[in-house]
């Protein structure tokens, strides 16, 4: 009997949507007991959403006075190939829906920006796996790749920024905005699985190096984590159903555009959440996740989330 719990890689791939909404990197097969899917291909989808309606200024909530908001939708769609046990490759196609309302000095925008965000192309290799009836465990490396196939023309409000004196502030930006950052980026992590009877347990650590792209614009360097213990509610050879409580955060400094720091750009964040799992075989994974904000500091003036929808299903052939 091989279980198979799959975990969402947060914010391994391309740019912020008001600094918590990274277009999220769905790595499958993750951790697994015994090595997760057999070699071959598998192929799936993540989504996550992402609503943002507060304001806050340094960490403190503010009246959003202009009822401001930003519905961030990211659908993932990723292929991957186990060549053998302990390695295999994986390509990621973010496909990004923002629909928001912001104010421009007196007036109101509100419009939408949908496409196809920056691709990557991931590498896993599993250093360590250990199995018995009682106890497994696993221990993996990912790292990749993004590259610009992201429309980035939204960065282009960075160049035409005004304020008005008495309107209301936008705490959305172009920088919150874009598809894609122009760059080429790189991603490392780890993940650790671990079970002991019906009782487990995940954590992952993922690194994003930033370089500089469109318009002399440099997102920040940032790093994200996940994890918490679960329960397997059932635990069989053809079905599998378990609940997690999940922990996540990040923590991204201020952006760089053209040799200056972007103060409405840096993010400390902390979510929790409870994440439903099943597992049918060795052929088809669901989960389901809900998350809400624990602990959220940010910079300057920006428009934060309120809580966070994900949900992903996989396929192997």
């Amino acid at each position: 009997m091989k279980i198979v719990n799959m975990s969402v890689l947060v914010g391994a791939l391309a740019v912020p949507a008001s600094a918590c909404d990274l277009c999220m990197c769905k790595v499958c097969p993750a951790q697994p007991e015994g090595g997760g899917f057999t070699s071959g291909f598998t192929a799936g989808v993540a989504e996550q959403f992402t609503h943002f309606g507060t304001t806050q200024i340094d960490g403190r909530k503010v009246p959003n006075e202009a009822n401001q908001f930003l519905d961030s939708s990211i659908s993932q769609v990723f292929v991957a190939y186990r060549f053998a046990e302990r390695f295999g490759l994986q390509f990621n196609v973010p496909i990004i829906h923002r629909s928001f309302k912001r104010p421009e000095g007196f007036a109101t925008d509100r419009s939408t920006e949908s496409g196809i965000g920056d691709v990557s192309l991931l590498g896993r290799f599993q250093l360590r796996k250990h199995r018995t009836e009682t106890f497994a465990f696993a221990w993996d490396l990912v790292g990749g790749v993004k590259l610009p196939t992201g429309k980035t023309d939204r960065l282009q409000e960075e160049l035409n920024e005004v304020e008005v004196e008495g309107a209301p502030a936008s705490g959305i930006h172009g920088h919150d905005l874009t598809l894609g950052s122009g760059s080429v980026d790189g991603i490392v992590g780890t993940q650790i699985y671990a079970r002991w009877q019906r009782v487990f347990a995940t954590a992952s650590v993922h690194y994003n190096l930033r370089s500089t792209g469109d318009i002399d614009y440099r997102f920040a360097n940032d790093l994200t984590w996940s994890g918490g213990p679960g329960y397997y509610l059932t635990r069989g050879d053809n079905f599998t159903a378990g609940l997690q409580f999940n922990v996540s955060g990040e923590h991204k400094g201020r952006d760089i555009f053209r040799g200056e720091t972007a103060e409405d750009t840096g993010v400390t964040s902390i979510f929790l959440g409870p994440q439903f799992s099943l597992a049918w075989k060795q052929k088809f994974n669901v989960e389901v996740g809900f998350e809400m904000p624990a602990y959220l500091h940010n910079s300057a003036f920006q428009t934060v989330p309120d809580y966070r929808l994900r949900a992903a299903g996989a396929w192997h052939f």
